[in-house]
């Protein structure tokens, strides 16, 4: 396929179009273009509409997954959901509802996206007061993984320190007051202040 622009650097900015070369033997290459010639299209056309389609029944879900499960989920159904013109966005996205379509080296970064709590909404709780999460798609900053993007591309990709990644308060910085042990006898009580009426410093004994 011949398209306009080719991608730009390699970071997350794409071009209208990419270019996408395809070696296809001379057979099938003759039949491609008979098939172009009867819709009245370039080969690319051709090849780009016939794509289109193609994704339209394409299911996205795990292969082994059974047909009564649920009405299948097409990659051309799903593609608003998994496109974004943000490059951690569109990451976050498909690891977050389809992680069995990531390579490995994906896998590697959302491994550690997945355990660093400063880019997931959660509380602090357990004995210890420790920040916990849930991964899910309503729990994650996508905000702050776009400020740090670079950073875990680069340690997982280059095998660099952990300690470059964002930090979070692992414990609750503001713990609540500790509850007093079983049986201890109960702090005691507070007196409230005696209300005043503004004649306490009068004389008991009124004159007639």
């Amino acid at each position: 396929m011949t398209d306009d622009k080719k991608r730009v650097g390699g970071g997350g900015k794409l071009g209208r179009t990419e270019t996408v070369t395809v070696r296809l033997d001379p057979k099938l290459r003759y039949l491609t273009e008979l098939a172009a010639r009867k819709h009245s299209r370039t080969v690319s056309s051709y090849i780009e509409w016939r794509l289109k389609m193609s994704l339209d029944s394409e299911d996205v879900r795990p292969v082994d997954t059974p047909a009564h499960v649920a009405a299948p989920e097409t990659i051309g159904s799903e593609g608003e959901y998994l496109w974004d013109v943000d490059e951690a966005d569109r990451f976050a996205k498909l690891a977050l509802r389809y992680p069995h379509l990531l390579t490995h080296e994906e896998q590697v970064r959302w491994k550690l996206i997945r355990e660093n709590g400063a880019l997931w909404k959660g509380s602090y709780g357990g004995p210890k007061r420790e920040w916990m999460w849930t991964v899910k798609e309503d729990s994650f900053v996508f905000l702050r993984l776009r400020e740090h993007w670079a950073t875990f591309c680069r340690v997982a990709d280059t095998g660099g320190s952990k300690d470059e990644l964002p930090k979070w308060a692992r414990t609750d910085p503001n713990p609540p007051p500790a509850r007093p042990p079983y049986g201890a006898a109960p702090p005691p009580l507070s007196v409230p202040p005696k209300s005043t009426t503004g004649f306490e410093d009068m004389d008991d004994d009124i004159p007639f």
